[in-house]
Formats: structure tokens, C-alpha cells, sequence
């Protein structure tokens, strides 16, 4: 099962993507694989992959899809085996504002989350475009259908559901920062998830990634990610960091 899953994330990477969709090439795509092995008296293992594609097969509009996987154990100890499936599609994407269209599916082992699918639409804004730096930002509103696998929460009222459905808005922005003739690339994106039904759910997330470019198509990638969910399983932590150190292959 999880080389399935790892094919499926890498092998669409591998045939041609947080990008800017304003681009004009019709396919743009990268693969991420970061992680850490320590053997002997504590064995660690941990590995992410993440690919990023973007298409343009029209005009009109733009399709990207970022996918990552998630693995990690210690002492032997399963701690997170996770899948994270982000889709968009931009219309006019080449406009300073541009409607679009949402779908996401996720799961988390960690969460005690089985799946969690969102379905939603909204609109993206150019605040700045260059052929070294872009700059976004985007409002959506989406449907979420969150499965966990148990029913005790932090927060008490949730208490004896294993299924939380609400409405949500969303506050996402984003960039990618060329530096130092192209020697470094900054890049960024974070968002702010309210539920538009309870005050008490929500969540955050911040990512944020240095690329050192070896060659055209390859980089060392340092990755630093901070999420936060208010709704969490009874006695876990609301807050998850992750810093990872690997390298990307591009095909831009």
C-alpha cells in the first residue's frame, strides 16, 4: 500500500506545483523528498514527499494539484503515516483577480483523523507579479466533512461524534521570492480556516521553504512547517512542527 501511494504521488512529478499560475508554460512540476534515518539504540525514520504540478491546458483557466506523504516512526513505533491532496482550478488565471475552485482530501494518523474532504470556490488576487517574485492572496469558502476515528475531544461539546461537518472561510496567501541573482528562493503559504458555524473551530497553518539551486532542475530544500487545529482528539497537543532537510527536482 504505501509504494502505491508513493508512486502516486511521484510519478506525475517525474513526467513534467506551488508555481505562479500566470505563467505561461502549459506544464510545470517539482518533487520534494526530505527526511532523516538514525539506527542503533533509538532507530528514527522520517520521510516526506511532496509533488507540485500545474497545468495549463487551456487558455482560460489553470489546474495545479499538491500532493504529499508523511511518514514517521520511532523506536519502531508508528507516529505518522499522513496524505495530503490539495486541488485547484484558476478561470482567466492570467487576470490580477480570478475565480477558482477547490478540493481537498486528507488524512492523519497522528489526529486520529481518517479522512477529511473539502469542496469550495472563492477568489484569488495578484498583488505582485514579476519574473522574480509573486505575491498572492485568495478568500474561499468551503464545505468540510471531517471522519475521526475517535469520539473524545479537547473541547467537551464535541464529545460522542465521530463525524464533524461545518461551513468554513478561508484567508490563504502565498509567494515565491527569488534572492542573490537566483542563489536563493524564498517561498511561502499559510492560511487561516475559521468554521462560519462555530466560533471554536479552526485552524492555521504556515509553511515555509528555502531552496538552494545546485543546478537548473535540482535544489537543496530546507522546509519548516507549523499548523495549529482547536479541535484536536482528548489530551493532544493543538500544535505540530515539522523541519525537514532534502532536495527538489523541477522540470522548469
Amino acid at each position: 500500500m504505501k509504494k502505491i501511494i508513493l508512486l502516486f504521488l511521484i510519478f506525475p512529478a517525474l513526467l513534467a506545483a506551488q508555481i505562479n499560475e500566470s505563467d505561461t508554460l502549459k506544464v510545470k512540476a517539482d518533487l520534494t523528498l526530505s527526511g532523516f534515518w538514525q539506527g542503533g539504540n533509538v532507530e528514527t525514520v522520517i520521510f516526506k514527499a511532496k509533488s507540485e504540478i500545474s497545468l495549463r491546458p487551456a487558455e482560460k483557466w489553470a489546474f495545479k494539484t499538491i500532493n504529499s506523504y508523511v511518514y514517521q516512526a520511532f523506536g519502531g513505533d508508528k507516529a505518522d503515516e499522513d496524505i495530503l491532496s490539495l486541488n485547484f482550478i484558476y478561470f482567466n488565471p492570467e487576470q490580477k483577480i480570478s475565480p477558482l475552485l477547490l478540493g481537498f482530501f486528507s488524512t492523519n494518523f497522528r489526529r486520529e483523523i481518517n479522512a477529511r474532504q473539502l469542496l469550495g470556490a472563492g477568489l484569488s488576487f495578484q498583488l505582485l507579479t514579476h519574473e522574480d517574485y509573486w505575491l498572492k492572496f485568495a478568500v474561499t469558502s468551503e464545505y468540510e466533512h471531517t471522519d475521526f476515528n475517535l469520539s473524545r475531544f479537547n473541547l467537551p461539546e464535541y464529545n460522542g461524534q465521530h463525524v464533524i461537518n461545518t461551513l468554513r472561510g478561508t484567508i490563504w496567501v502565498s509567494g515565491k521570492y527569488h534572492l542573490f541573482k537566483r542563489k536563493v528562493v524564498l517561498s511561502h503559504e499559510s492560511y487561516f480556516q475559521p468554521s462560519l458555524q462555530e466560533a471554536d473551530n479552526y485552524r492555521w497553518e504556515a509553511d515555509l521553504g528555502l531552496d538552494l539551486p545546485l543546478t537548473k532542475h535540482f535544489s537543496f530544500k530546507i522546509n519548516y512547517v507549523h499548523s495549529f487545529e482547536s479541535i484536536v482528539i482528548e489530551s493532544q497537543k493543538l500544535e505540530d512542527n515539522m523541519l525537514t532537510f532534502g532536495f527538489t527536482l523541477k522540470s522548469y
